[in-house]
């Protein structure tokens, strides 16, 4: 039954043609009955508005009507300012309310020169900020925030200029690595079509073709004047499922186009599992992987079997150990002999951390990488069920060498062996990522929300009243009893709550459930 909209700044209905899916309208008079409705809400938006400027609202306090380009330039102001959101109703579905939507961006976000210019830091000195004007006679600055992989061009980086210009022919200098990249083609991007420029200005978004190195969140400037502009913050990923060609042919386009989405996508990860000899796609969550296979599918064509989705659970200790450890092998000529000592102790949140403590020359400097190495490939695969050790301190106190026998292999071989051995000692504990999760629900099914999270092993953080008797619950749950959640809310709703949900951080898994993980594992 939804035909079209009223749009209150101009005073006229849009109606839709259903059977051109959108594309034509028709522009009238508002319906008699809406007439009332449309009274109440044009007066809501002046009252809104008129604040933002002096001179209108003394005119729309006198009783005089605004015109609709002096609604418009109060909108604006009130947009750019933030303080209000302007809201436009449609349907994706049938393409209904597009045409007025993208007329209010042209109308009321602000462009480039409405707000304060871009600041960076110089490479290395956070504390050194740069101003970046929006000014086509600045020095070069803009932002990698996009990669695309296109059938026909190949590789595109898409590229915000926040000042100076870029010019096809010309290098940049990539701030991030410190290497300088030419700039092949300039695309200007349209929905569905491209079009080649010679260059682009301040403000302007563009494709650059041909960059060899740049990754997503990288900045491209000028030599003469280098900054790093915001940095993107990509969190691990949280969710794995097992992924395999389903022909032989697969195979190579596969592993291929995986490549490609990895590149593209810098939160999601590809890897193997040496002990199952699978291939693992690894992202934030069930739909982030659905949408990376259905890519697959549909824009490399090629089909793979996917896997349950796993979580990415890690390892951790609970306490201080000490490991001494011996590698040595005689076997008719040149042996291997490695030994180290290390201890270790918890490292909370803060990663891995090495030490060297070695005095007197008992190993030589040139095995102490080797030993790092081996217990840092060793924590790969934990003690208890295989996955990645985190969050450790190791300190080198002490080893010995041969003068002939030991060789870095030898040594990498015994640190690896001693943070296993560590480990053991060290009561070690699974981890499971907690997800902040947040429902916004009707209040009549409150209740039956908030239980079924307690049910998941959920933790409520607080509760908020929305407009329109609506209730936002934050609460933080595993990620293993987020699975299906989706639908689970939808069917306790009957379709009326939403819910979003990102990774907060790693815990402790509960002893009872570690023991099942193990298992399964085993």
């Amino acid at each position: 039954k939804f035909e079209g909209v009223v749009d209150l700044v101009r005073g006229k209905a849009i109606y839709y043609d259903k059977s051109t899916k959108g594309a034509e309208f028709k522009v009238t008079d508002i319906p008699a009955d809406m007439q009332a409705l449309f009274e109440e809400k044009h007066h809501e938006l002046l009252e809104a508005v008129a604040e933002e400027d002096e001179a209108l609202l003394e005119k729309y306090l006198g009783g005089e009507a605004l015109t609709e380009d002096e609604i418009n330039s109060c909108i604006r102001k009130a947009t750019i300012s933030r303080s209000i959101v302007p809201v436009l109703c449609g349907s994706a579905f049938r393409n209904m309310g597009v045409q007025p939507l993208l007329d209010a961006v042209v109308d009321y976000l602000p462009s480039p020169v409405d707000i304060p210019p871009m600041t960076g830091h110089v490479p290395g000195h956070e504390d050194e900020i740069i101003e970046c004007r929006c000014d086509d006679k600045e020095p070069l600055a803009g932002l990698v925030f996009k990669l695309f992989s296109d059938p026909f061009i190949g590789h595109l980086s898409f590229f915000r200029i926040y000042s100076g210009v870029i010019e096809t022919g010309m290098s940049a200098l990539n701030a991030n690595t410190g290497k300088k990249e030419r700039i092949g083609r300039i695309l200007k991007m349209h929905a569905n079509k491209r079009e080649d420029i010679k260059w682009a200005g301040a403000g302007d978004i563009v494709a650059l073709v041909g960059l060899k190195n740049a990754s997503t969140g990288d900045t491209l400037c000028d030599d003469k004047r280098p900054v790093i502009l915001e940095s993107l913050n990509i969190p691990e990923p949280v969710i794995e499922v097992a992924i395999e060609p389903k022909t032989k042919a697969d195979r190579d386009a596969l592993s291929a186009a995986l490549g490609k989405l990895a590149k593209e996508d810098p939160s999601f990860r590809v890897k193997g599992d040496e002990e199952t000899n699978q291939t693992l796609i690894a992202g934030m969550g069930e739909l982030h992987l659905e949408i990376i296979v259905d890519r697959l599918t549909r824009e490399f064509n090629v089909n793979a079997n996917v896997g349950k989705p796993q979580v990415a659970y890690r390892e951790t200790i609970s306490k201080p150990s000490k490991s001494d450890m011996k590698h040595a092998k005689q076997s008719g000529g040149r042996g291997q002999y490695g030994h180290c000592v290390i201890e270790v102790e918890p490292n909370p949140g803060k990663g891995y951390e090495f030490i060297n403590s070695i005095t007197g020359g008992v190993i030589p400097k040139e095995y102490i990488p080797a030993i790092d190495k081996g217990i840092q490939d060793a924590m790969k695969s934990g003690v208890l069920a295989g996955f990645p050790a985190v969050d450790l301190k190791v300190n080198l106190v002490f080893g010995s060498y041969h003068e002939v026998d030991s060789s870095e292999q030898a040594f990498y071989v015994a640190g690896s062996m001693a943070i296993k051995d560590a480990m053991n000692k060290a009561a070690p504990v699974l981890l499971e990522p907690i997800m902040d999760v947040e429902v916004v629900t009707p209040e009549e099914y409150l209740g039956d929300v908030m239980g079924d999270l307690n049910g998941r092993r959920g933790r409520v953080q607080s509760m908020e009243a929305r407009a329109g008797g609506a209730q936002s619950v934050r609460a933080q749950v595993p990620l293993a009893s987020m699975f299906g959640y989706a639908t689970d809310l939808r069917s306790r709703t009957q379709g009326r709550a939403t819910f979003t949900m990102q990774f907060d951080h790693y815990e402790r898994v509960p002893a009872a459930l570690a023991e099942e993980i193990q298992k399964a594992r085993s």
